[in-house]
């Protein structure tokens, strides 16, 4: 299926697996990349070590285009632009916009850069800026997320600039691959339907909490980590939710000292970071420590499998996902069933009131 993000990255099929922390190691973004779609290195949980060796690990499970997510405003984001250069990375993808200087310096080495944003205003700034494409998630999408839906954000994203659009937040099937290209989108982002694969390297255990999960079962919550964050409803988050403002200040001040010694970051290396988070995001103080609870308490769910002491981030599509099929059936099945939905759009065919197409499955 070619459209314009295939024949900007190289790859066979307009599906990206997005850089989820600790869930997008090399073996799921490989096997994406196998599939013939786009797999993101998550590498905000990494040390630039550890990211060093899992981009030489990638490259040597698939030989096919990839990227890596990088945080815009990491102290080290220079060193991590220049280690994708020196990798000969694919694809720079950022959560946040990245200063003007970082997107020229990839392009001049010939990385695309692709950043994610949730309004309009954000796409057109990033498209003077010159990036090669923007991934514009909706309110459905799981982690830090907005208000709007994606298919009132999505058309208007399109409207506004004149680069490919990658549309994420609430797809999980051809059907919403053929609705975002009818939108005009490039293709689709996916973060929760690739954490529920085989290739997925989550605790069986939790995945199986998000399968038995129904369309009510995720909440938006500030109490995470300060800002918006749509997570799975669990007895940890309905804690959260109650916490006094000193109580939650002071788990996050511990989460912190936690994520230090994760990270090995000096802690004038967290002051600046903190620093350069209140500025670009417009936070407080207050939200700045809070933000430390996020890598803590995703990785006590999604790594070490406690659904009772971790957090765990999901798109509204949980509700409806009911198998845990590879990367390479899931990419696969995307591609074919958007294919038949298209064909008997064109035809005037009509199909299953119910959807359900084999290929979906």
């Amino acid at each position: 299926m070619r459209t314009a993000l295939t024949e900007l990255v190289g790859v066979r099929h307009p599906v990206v697996q997005t850089g989820m922390g600790w869930v997008a190691g090399p073996r799921l973004v490989s096997a994406t990349a196998e599939a013939g779609g786009l797999g993101i290195l998550a590498s905000a949980t990494m040390t630039l070590s550890e990211l060093d060796s899992a981009i030489a690990e990638t490259k040597q499970r698939t030989d096919r285009p990839f990227g890596v997510n990088l945080r815009a405003d990491a102290v080290d984001a220079t060193q991590r632009v220049e280690l994708l250069i020196r990798q000969r990375v694919r694809v720079a993808s950022f959560a946040l916009a990245p200063r003007p200087e970082l997107i020229d310096r990839l392009k001049d080495a010939g990385v695309l850069v692709i950043p994610s944003v949730g309004a309009v205003r954000h796409a057109e700034k990033v498209a003077s800026w010159g990036v090669d494409a923007v991934l514009v998630q909706g309110g459905e999408g799981g982690g830090h997320t907005g208000g709007v839906a994606s298919t009132l954000l999505l058309p208007r994203v399109v409207d506004a600039v004149d680069i490919p659009v990658i549309a994420a937040g609430g797809f999980f099937d051809g059907r919403g691959l053929a609705a975002a290209l009818a939108y005009g989108a490039a293709g689709i982002a996916m973060g929760t339907r690739f954490l529920l694969t085989r290739e997925s390297t989550v605790p069986e255990q939790v995945k199986q909490r998000y399968l038995a999960c129904g369309l009510d079962d995720t909440v938006v919550t500030t109490r995470v980590d300060g800002v918006p964050h749509r997570v799975l409803r669990t007895e940890l988050v309905r804690r959260l939710e109650q916490a006094s403002g000193p109580r939650a200040l002071l788990t996050a001040l511990a989460n912190a000292v936690r994520m230090r010694e994760l990270t090995g970051l000096r802690w004038a290396d967290l002051l600046r970071e903190g620093r350069a988070m209140r500025r670009r995001r417009n936070l407080s103080w207050a939200q700045v420590v809070m933000a430390a609870n996020t890598p803590v308490l995703l990785r006590a769910g999604l790594v070490q499998g406690d659904t009772r002491a971790g957090v765990l981030a999901s798109g509204q599509v949980a509700g409806v996902i009911e198998d845990l099929p590879s990367c390479a059936e899931l990419v696969a099945g995307v591609v074919a069933q958007a294919e038949q939905v298209m064909d008997r759009m064109t035809r005037g065919h009509r199909w299953p009131s119910n959807g359900a197409d084999a290929a979906s499955r």
